[in-house]
């Protein structure tokens, strides 16, 4: 796990999408793990600048996102489908046939939970991008999630959904479940780019960098992965240690 502390939010999101530019140059046919949320956004918007620069092209890329929402539409504003189209893919040139984004059906989740979960072990990411729930959680994989987890459907615990509350009306307005990838899903990428920023990541990054290896702290699991990277400003950071283990700082 190698650490990137970087002053703030700007250039945290910078020295990420730095990592995405440098891969899609050497690799136009990248296949990329998405998240949403208020991390990335700032990630995303540099790969637009990009893209709009010339320096990367989408045309060849696929995409796989980590989760979405059940019991709202894919147009409802707050669908990662409509997150994902607002904030990243109608501004670049990526072909719609390679976006794949879990289907929300309600009459055949558990279907379409295998078949996405197929698909993902079929197409092995190249680099998946992550945040950090203040609770531990990657994904939508709550603390107490098996670390062995496949694509499933999870109901959000009551810290997600308050923190995910400022994009909906209310807390009630939040949805309850979701479908995401599993831990072995996220696992199973090449490299992971993970980005926190701000105080209230704070303990939820320290845990996940020096504590046990726990399912209470899904994230603690990237201790075992091969190219994890985290990028988080100093907010994020103020628990860490700046000692000889993460020459990064």
């Amino acid at each position: 796990m190698e650490i990137y502390k970087m002053k703030d939010y700007e250039d945290v999101s910078k020295k990420a999408a730095s990592f995405i530019i440098k891969d899609l140059i050497l690799k136009p046919n990248l296949i990329l793990g998405l998240a949403t949320g208020s991390s990335p956004l700032g990630l995303y918007r540099n790969l637009i600048e990009a893209y709009e620069d010339d320096i990367i092209s989408f045309k060849d890329v696929m995409t796989f996102n980590l989760d979405e929402y059940i019991g709202i539409p894919r147009d409802h504003p707050q669908s990662y489908f409509s997150f994902m189209h607002e904030h990243l893919f109608r501004h670049i040139d990526i072909d719609e046939a390679n976006i794949n984004i879990p289907n929300n059906d309600l009459d055949q989740l558990d279907k379409l939970a295998m078949e996405y979960d197929e698909r993902l072990f079929g197409h092995q990411r190249d680099i998946q991008i992550l945040g950090i729930g203040s609770n531990g959680h990657i994904g939508f994989n709550e603390p107490g999630t098996p670390l062995g987890n496949e694509t499933f459907v999870v109901e959000l615990n009551d810290q997600t959904r308050r923190d995910n509350a400022r994009f909906f009306g209310s807390f009630d307005d939040v949805p309850k479940y979701a479908i995401t990838m599993g831990i072995k899903n996220i696992m199973y990428s090449k490299k992971i780019v993970l980005i926190a920023s701000g105080k209230h990541k704070a303990e939820a990054v320290y845990k996940m960098v020096y504590g046990d290896i726990d399912k209470q702290v899904p994230a603690s699991i990237l201790q075992l992965h091969p190219d994890c990277r985290v990028v988080v400003d100093e907010a994020a950071a103020s628990l860490l240690r700046m000692d000889g283990n993460y020459k990064n700082f």
